[in-house]
C-alpha cells in the first residue's frame, strides 16, 4: 500500500476530526461549526502523522457505504447477542459451555484488527483476551466449535467481510 500524500492526511484528518466535532456538539449553529472547524484545522496539524497512511484514500465511496453499513449490522449482532445472554441468565438451567478459542483473522492493518477486538468484545459473550498477529484469544461463554475454523467462523468473519473493506 502506498502512501498518501502530507496534504491528503491532513485534509483526511482535519475532515474525520471535524464530522467528531459535529457528532459530539449536535448542533450546526455557526458559531459552533467555525469553533469546530478551527479546532480541527489546528488539531489535525499536530496529529495527521499519526492519524493514517492512506488519507483521503480512506473516503473512496466503497469504504464509506461499507462504514455505514457495519454500523447497523454492528447494532443487530449486539442486540441478538445481549438477548442470547439474557436467555442463558435467565434460562433456570443456565446453558452455557464457556472456553477460550482461539481464532485466526484475515484483517492486515492494526486499524482493522483492533476494530475486530473491539467489536468482538462489545458483542456479549465474547471477550477479546489477546491478539498475537492474525491470532485471536478469545473467551467464548457457548463455546459451539473449538477449531479455529469454526471458532473464526462462529465469531470472527462476519464482523470481517465488513472491517476487510473498511481497513483494507
Amino acid at each position: 500500500m502506498e502512501e498518501a500524500s502530507k496534504v491528503s492526511r491532513y485534509l483526511y484528518t482535519a475532515i474525520v476530526l471535524f464530522l467528531i466535532w459535529l457528532f459530539l456538539t449536535a448542533s450546526l449553529d455557526p458559531q459552533e461549526l467555525a469553533i469546530g472547524a478551527v479546532m480541527s484545522i489546528v488539531v489535525a496539524a499536530f496529529s495527521y502523522e499519526l492519524f493514517t497512511t492512506r488519507g483521503l484514500g480512506n473516503l473512496h465511496p466503497r469504504r464509506v457505504a461499507y462504514a455505514i453499513a457495519y454500523i447497523p449490522y454492528f447494532l443487530w449482532a449486539m442486540i441478538m447477542a445481549n438477548l442470547d445472554v439474557a436467555y442463558r441468565v435467565l434460562h433456570p438451567k443456565r446453558p452455557i459451555n464457556p472456553g477460550i478459542v482461539e481464532c485466526k483473522t484475515v484483517l492486515e492493518t492494526g486499524a482493522g484488527k483492533l476494530a475486530l477486538a473491539n467489536s468482538i468484545t462489545l458483542t456479549p459473550g465474547t471477550i477479546t483476551l489477546d491478539i498475537d498477529g492474525d491470532k485471536y484469544f478469545i473467551h467464548w461463554i457457548d463455546v459451539k466449535d473449538s477449531s479455529v475454523e469454526g471458532a473464526s467462523q462462529n465469531i470472527t468473519r462476519p464482523f470481517e467481510k465488513f472491517l476487510k473493506v473498511i481497513f483494507g
